[in-house]
């Protein structure tokens, strides 16, 4: 079976393996970014979330350290820990987030649509404060807490 691409927001995301997929709730998902992407600085207060880099280079902030990684490595963003990303690499990047217990998969679930085309969706710029709102409950009905601002570029 082919997993169906979705468009969570202006990225792309397959799920490879659902938390429904085995017995212990561990779920794979997919990640195709955009150069600058980068969510809120946020908590996952029901589990820890494992970033593995396929392509591309990225910054992390996992609870006030900042890392820079490329292909090949992983961090670990410990439940309860406030982390962020960015995409650093001009053509964006490629991640693999590992997670249990299928909140995480299920908030991209709820927000995501089928993708309608290969690659990207068109971009559509920063979020309303309204749109912002609105992600922010949906993200507290799945165990995520936005605590900060999304990363910028450094100047």
């Amino acid at each position: 079976m082919n997993p169906t691409p979705l468009w969570f927001l202006n990225t792309a995301v397959t799920v490879r393996v659902s938390e429904s997929d085995g017995h212990d709730g561990v779920s794979i998902l997919e990640h195709r970014v955009p150069y600058g992407d980068s969510p809120p600085l946020h908590i996952h207060h029901t589990e820890d979330e494992i970033f593995q880099i396929l392509e591309g280079e990225f910054r992390f902030v996992i609870h006030d350290q900042e890392h820079r990684i490329g292909p090949g490595e992983i961090r670990l963003a410990p439940k309860g820990v406030p982390h962020t990303y960015r995409a650093e690499s001009p053509e964006g990047g490629h991640f693999l987030t590992v997670t249990v217990h299928g909140d995480f998969e299920r908030f991209v679930c709820a927000l995501a649509r089928p993708a309608s085309g290969p690659g990207l969706p068109e971009p559509t710029g920063a979020p309303s404060p309204e749109a912002i709102q609105a992600l922010a409950e949906t993200a507290s009905q799945y165990g995520i807490e936005f605590v900060g601002p999304p990363l910028t570029e450094i100047s």
